[in-house]
């Protein structure tokens, strides 16, 4: 798939996506600082969330839109309040997607409904993120797949059948480039519940780009998706760990991100590709490997014992695979210390 000038898929560079959230705290300066900092972090994409509470959830007090006891979110009361709170103003979009445009980092958003995709088209957005909850609401995937932008879905709350029904859904609505994220919908996600090798299972069963969604701290478990195959990571970005916000406490900070574009980036020149071929120049690497070599002197007509052939360092002489065949064979010519062996003095 292509977004932008960006060309994804296992044959490219990793593409990194910096999930911005609600890491704003409602400020539109700290938006726009948000997106300078990911550019400079390496970063080759910025992704809004663009929502309002009232298009998520009910203002609701029944026992449903509750948040529960154990969330991470608990203290926010219900959901309502959560998104009012971390949601990004539609009205700061223009400015934010002119301000990625002008310093030449790619900008895009999840929508999590119609009048989202709407309002995201109007403003030219380059391709939509499905978030993990939303990969279920085929009317939204029917929606974005009709814009005939790049799709990226989380799976973070989906089984394999709800993943099979919403690629479904893309592939009959006329997306013909979309992407699968592997996730765990997990704040912060513990590595033991991340199932890493389901990404490379992914790409067979779907033929499509996969990358990792991760909500881990640090870096290690997405520079470990890229060794299995992931072709996109997406992770939550903060400016400095001093900053608070809704989704601050699983977030990396420009520092780290910088660490984790640097560490995927090595991972990618170490992947390399399929050879067999020993690496570096001919003189040096076969320096270290053993041949055959004259070990006592010997004079012509004599018979090579082990006494005389030894398998040693460096690599000009004979193979060592024809040390047992020549034993007992006598020699054409006399031969030194530090002689190589060759079939040629061999009679």
């Amino acid at each position: 798939m292509r977004i932008g000038d960006r060309e994804i898929g296992s044959d490219y560079p990793v593409y990194i996506i910096a999930e911005m959230s609600g890491n704003h705290a409602g400020r539109l300066d700290k938006a726009l600082e948000i997106i300078r900092s990911a550019k400079e972090a390496g970063a080759d994409a910025i992704k809004l969330q663009t929502y309002r509470a009232d298009t998520i959830t009910l203002d609701a007090q029944t026992p449903d839109f509750l948040i529960p006891a154990d969330d991470p979110w608990h203290y926010k009361g219900n959901l309502f309040a959560l998104y009012e709170e971390a949601f990004t103003p539609w009205e700061w979009h223009e400015t934010l997607f002119a301000e990625a445009r002008k310093i030449g980092i790619e900008i895009f958003s999840s929508p999590f409904d119609g009048t989202a995709v709407d309002f995201l088209e109007n403003l030219g957005c380059s391709a939509y993120k499905i978030a993990s909850p939303e990969i279920t609401d085929i009317p939204l995937l029917k929606r974005v797949a009709q814009t005939g932008k790049p799709v990226i879905m989380s799976t973070g709350l989906a089984e394999l059948a709800d993943i099979e029904l919403a690629v479904q859904t893309l592939k009959d609505n006329a997306c013909i480039s979309y992407a699968l994220l592997k996730c765990t919908a997990s704040y912060p996600a513990p590595p033991e519940r991340m199932q890493l090798r389901t990404i490379p299972d992914m790409i067979s069963r779907f033929g499509c780009p996969v990358g990792l969604s991760d909500h881990t701290l640090g870096i290690g478990v997405p520079v470990a998706s890229v060794a299995l195959g992931a072709s996109i990571i997406e992770k939550h970005f903060m400016v400095n760990k001093t900053d608070e916000s809704v989704d601050s406490f699983f977030s990396l900070d420009a520092i780290e991100f910088r660490q984790m574009v640097d560490a995927v980036r090595m991972v990618e020149k170490a992947l390399g590709s399929v050879s067999y071929e020993v690496p570096g120049e001919s003189v040096t690497k076969f320096k270290a490997r053993r041949s055959l070599y004259i070990a006592m002197s010997i004079r012509k007509g004599e018979v090579l014992t082990e006494m005389h052939v030894k398998s040693v360092r460096p690599s000009w002489g004979l193979h060592p695979k024809y040390y047992e065949s020549i034993l007992g064979k006598r020699v054409n010519c006399d031969l030194e210390l530090g002689d190589r062996l060759s079939l040629d003095v061999i009679d």
